[in-house]
C-alpha cells in the first residue's frame, strides 16, 4: 500500500476531488484571473454580513439612503446608483448572490475586468433609470401617489441579469441558448407572479441590454483584423509564401543583376 502511495505521490488527484477542483478553478473568481469579480464579491460579503448582524435600525437607515427610488434619483442620482450596488437583496445565500459569482467570473475570464465592469454598471444604471423615471413622472402628474416615489429599491440584480445576457453571447453555442433561455424564463415567471412588476420588468430589460452588447463584446474579443493584401495574397498561406519569395529575391546572387539596381556598362563611367 505504501508503494502505491509513493508511486501516485505528485500525480494530480483522481475522481470527484479532481473534478471539483477543476470546476472551482474555472467557475469561481480569483484575485488574479478575475480581480473585479473577486474584490467586488468580497465587498458584497462584507455588506451582507453587516446587514445580517448590525443594528436593524442602522441597517434600515442605510438601505433607505441607498435606495434608487424616484425621489433619491432626482436629488442625488450618482450617490444612490453607486450605493445601491453595494447590497444584495436577500443576502449572500440568495440566488442572485450565487449568480453574481458564477456569471461575472465567467464573463470576466472571456472579456476582461474593464468590459465586465462596463456591462454590469451599464445594465445597473440603465435598467434603474428606465424603471424609476416613469414612476417619478407618474407621481409628478398625479397618476401615482407621492409614496410611490419612495419605494425601497436596491441590489445587484439588474447588473447580474445584464451580465448573464452578455455572457450568452461569448460562450460556446451549446451553452448560449440554455443560458439565455433559463434567464429569460426566470425573469418572465417573476414578472407573471406580479410580486414586484417594476423590478421584474427591469430584469427582462437588463437581460435585453446584455444581449444588445453582443456585437461590441465579440468585436473586442476578436481584436484588430490583419491588413488585407490585394488579389490572391489576401489568403494567409499565400501571404507567407509571398513573404518568403520577397526575402529570397532580395538576396543578391553572384553573377546575376539585382532587380532595381542599374547594370554597369563597360566603357561608361558614372558620376
Amino acid at each position: 500500500m505504501s508503494g502505491v502511495t509513493e508511486i501516485r505521490a505528485g500525480l494530480p488527484p483522481r475522481g470527484g476531488a479532481a473534478w471539483w477542483r477543476r470546476w472551482a478553478g474555472r467557475a469561481l473568481p480569483g484575485p488574479r484571473a478575475t480581480p473585479f469579480t473577486f474584490w467586488y464579491a468580497l465587498l458584497l460579503v462584507a455588506t451582507s454580513l453587516f446587514a445580517a448582524y448590525a443594528d436593524p435600525a442602522r441597517v434600515a437607515e442605510l438601505l433607505r439612503g441607498s435606495s434608487t427610488d424616484a425621489a433619491h434619483l432626482a436629488a442625488t442620482p450618482v450617490r444612490v446608483l453607486v450605493a445601491s450596488a453595494l447590497w444584495i437583496d436577500g443576502g449572500v445565500l440568495s440566488g442572485f448572490a450565487l449568480a453574481f459569482v458564477v456569471v461575472l467570473a465567467a464573463l470576466e475570464r472571456r472579456v476582461g475586468a474593464a468590459r465586465t465592469l462596463a456591462v454590469f454598471l451599464g445594465g445597473h444604471v440603465l435598467a434603474t433609470l428606465a424603471t424609476e423615471l416613469p414612476v417619478g413622472a407618474a407621481v409628478a402628474t398625479g397618476a401615482l401617489p407621492p409614496g410611490a416615489a419612495h419605494r425601497l429599491d436596491y441590489g445587484i440584480s439588474y447588473g447580474v441579469m445584464t451580465c448573464a445576457g452578455a455572457l450568452a453571447g461569448v460562450v460556446a453555442g451549446r451553452l448560449r441558448w440554455p443560458l439565455l433561455g433559463g434567464a429569460a424564463c426566470y425573469a418572465t415567471a417573476d414578472l407573471l407572479s406580479f410580486t414586484d412588476p417594476l423590478s421584474s420588468g427591469g430584469h427582462l430589460l437588463s437581460l435585453a441590454l446584455g444581449v444588445a452588447a453582443w456585437p461590441l463584446l465579440r468585436r473586442a474579443r476578436s481584436g484588430p483584423r490583419p491588413a488585407r493584401l490585394h488579389g490572391d495574397l489576401g489568403h494567409p498561406a499565400l501571404r507567407r509564401t509571398a513573404g518568403r519569395a520577397v526575402v529570397a529575391r532580395a538576396v543578391p546572387v553572384p553573377g546575376r543583376p539585382v532587380p532595381g539596381r542599374p547594370v554597369p556598362v563597360a566603357g561608361v563611367r558614372r558620376r
